[in-house]
């Protein structure tokens, strides 16, 4: 499964691809925790639904087969030291280690369909994870393990280990959150996810693999990058996030970036190519919204004037928020031009964007 226990693990040495990749890779074969890769994706024609039901019955039997091996080890255990009026061979599924196993990864009291609920909306984020990692260039489709991990890597080096990607990772490591109505960015992380949704998983699938995602959240995948994603992701890596969140303090204005990434321009990219462009278009926006009033001013239209005029008060408190953001917070910060050093640690380089980043407890 793709938890922390794969991300934590591709720090130390180089694994295959997570296990709805390979089971969507090559749905033939049963994907494990730690089998091989088993190759690249392209022409894949089963439905997220599909993949996700055989991966779970192979974890299902992986849990079994862990359950029936631990209850042998107990019974030769206690015949051997003659325990059986003393001790049982049982061992409850809760007691099965796996992450792929929700008795032991959730416990509580929850039901079998709580559980299965559970599971497969964390799966579904975890899936999400691993994209933000490729659109980074953190990790690839086309090789395993890390690709980007060292202080200042650049996009160009990962075109020198994988030439001709199929997804193509960002080119200036920064990816847009727009916390307001409207498409403001290209590479916005909600399209950007949904491209790699159809690269991945094959176009030919790609409405109901989206809302198989959609309804195992709870949400559409938008909502969820701006609500839960970097909550999770700093619970994930237990608030030492490698992704990190540019944030005003409404919240409406988010740019997400990667940290080995970082450069002392990183600020400055933040500033003058998104804050600043999305003021832009939230000012045309504002003018178009006076224009729809003034041409509204009857009578007659009275309820399209009212629509405008609040959409136009939305787009004032929304410019406020950012202006103050850039005025008080990113400006200042982005003349410094700031210099991080990786083996510092996040706890010590975190707070050095002070306030410009999200508030983390324990960093912040």
């Amino acid at each position: 499964m793709l938890t922390a226990d794969y991300e934590a693990e591709t720090e130390k040495k180089p694994l295959p691809s997570p296990p709805l990749i390979r089971e969507g890779s090559k749905s033939e074969e049963a994907a494990s925790c730690s089998s091989p890769d088993k190759g690249r994706l392209g022409g894949v024609s089963s439905p997220l639904a599909t993949i996700y039901k055989n991966l779970r019955q192979h974890w299902q039997a992986m849990t079994l087969e862990m359950q029936r091996l631990e209850v042998e080890n107990n019974r030769i255990f206690i015949e051997a030291y003659g325990l059986q009026d003393e001790l049982t061979p049982d061992v409850p599924l809760n007691e099965i280690t796996l992450t792929c196993n929700p008795h032991y990864r959730y416990g509580g009291n929850k039901t079998e369909a709580e559980l299965e609920t559970q599971l497969k909306a964390d799966t579904m984020a975890e899936f999400l994870s691993y994209a933000v990692g490729c659109m980074f260039g953190r990790y690839s489709i086309d090789q395993s393990g890390l690709i980007l991990a060292n202080q200042g890597d650049t996009l160009q080096h990962y075109l020198a280990k994988i030439p001709q990607p199929r997804f193509t990772p960002d080119a200036d490591n920064v990816i847009p959150l727009i916390d307001f109505d409207g498409d403001w960015f290209e590479d916005d992380i909600a399209e950007r996810f949904k491209h790699f949704l159809k690269i991945t998983l094959g176009a030919e699938n790609y409405q109901a693999n989206l809302k198989f995602i959609e309804d195992a959240l709870g949400k559409d995948v938008r909502k969820y990058f701006l609500k839960d994603f970097y909550a999770d992701h700093v619970k994930r890596y237990k608030k030492r996030p490698i992704y990190w969140l540019f944030s005003s303090p409404k919240g409406t204005f988010n740019a997400l970036i990667y940290l080995h990434r970082y450069q002392p321009d990183t600020a400055s990219i933040v500033l003058n190519d998104y804050l600043r462009e999305f003021r832009t278009k939230l000012t045309a926006r504002k003018q178009a919204l006076e224009q729809v009033g003034i041409r509204s001013d009857t009578k007659e239209n009275q309820g399209e004037k009212t629509k405008a005029l609040k959409a136009t008060a939305k787009i004032d408190q929304a410019l406020a928020e950012i202006n103050d953001y850039e005025r008080d917070t990113l400006y200042p910060l982005a003349t410094r031009q700031i210099a991080l050093d990786l083996d510092d640690g996040v706890k010590v380089n975190y707070p050095k964007l002070g306030k410009a980043l999200k508030s983390v407890a324990g960093l912040s």
